[in-house]
């Protein structure tokens, strides 16, 4: 409510910030990144970061790491299921790396947080999986969304004339 009331307003002093955590399984420990620099977590080498308890994580040392980043949170279309896009600046190549290392979808959370009440959830989307990581020149651009139906194992039966005679006549 506070988050819509401020996007109602002609004139607000609230910021949304998107948080997102990447987990994987070859992930030491998940990825937080955050699209607000709230505040300054440390000086040498200068990083700033917004400090959330979203998902149990512990704000004195797990923080959301800024990134200077599009988000594209996802809307809510009837016909198509929920899809973000993040459009990161590739500072460093470590990004394009870590991106590329994956063999297996990595499971991506979102949420929705005003940077004046971070521990509050605004709007909230988890269950999300990593569905392409594009790099360019100056940017990598990751397509997140709902695990694809393709990746099913469908039909799980095989057409045989013993499992489904009817098919045989």
């Amino acid at each position: 409510m506070n988050a819509r009331t401020a996007l109602d307003a002609a004139t607000s002093s609230e910021v949304e910030v998107v948080l997102i955590q990447i987990d994987h399984p070859d992930l030491p420990t998940p990825i937080r990144l955050s699209t607000d620099p709230t505040e300054r977590i440390s000086t040498d080498p200068l990083i700033y970061g917004t400090r959330s308890t979203w998902l149990g994580a512990n704000p004195a040392t797990e923080p959301f790491l800024f990134m200077l980043m599009a988000a594209d949170i996802p809307g809510d279309l009837e016909d198509a299921p929920a899809a973000a896009t993040f459009v990161l600046e590739n500072v460093s190549q470590d990004i394009t790396a870590v991106l590329r290392s994956f063999i297996d979808r990595p499971s991506v959370q979102l949420a929705v947080v005003l940077a004046s009440s971070p521990d509050v959830i605004e709007v909230e989307y988890r269950g999300m999986v990593m569905i392409s990581s594009d790099g360019a020149v100056g940017e990598v651009s990751i397509q997140v969304s709902r695990a694809p139906i393709e990746d099913e194992n469908v039909p799980m039966d095989r057409f045989t004339k013993d499992r489904f005679p009817g098919l045989f006549r």
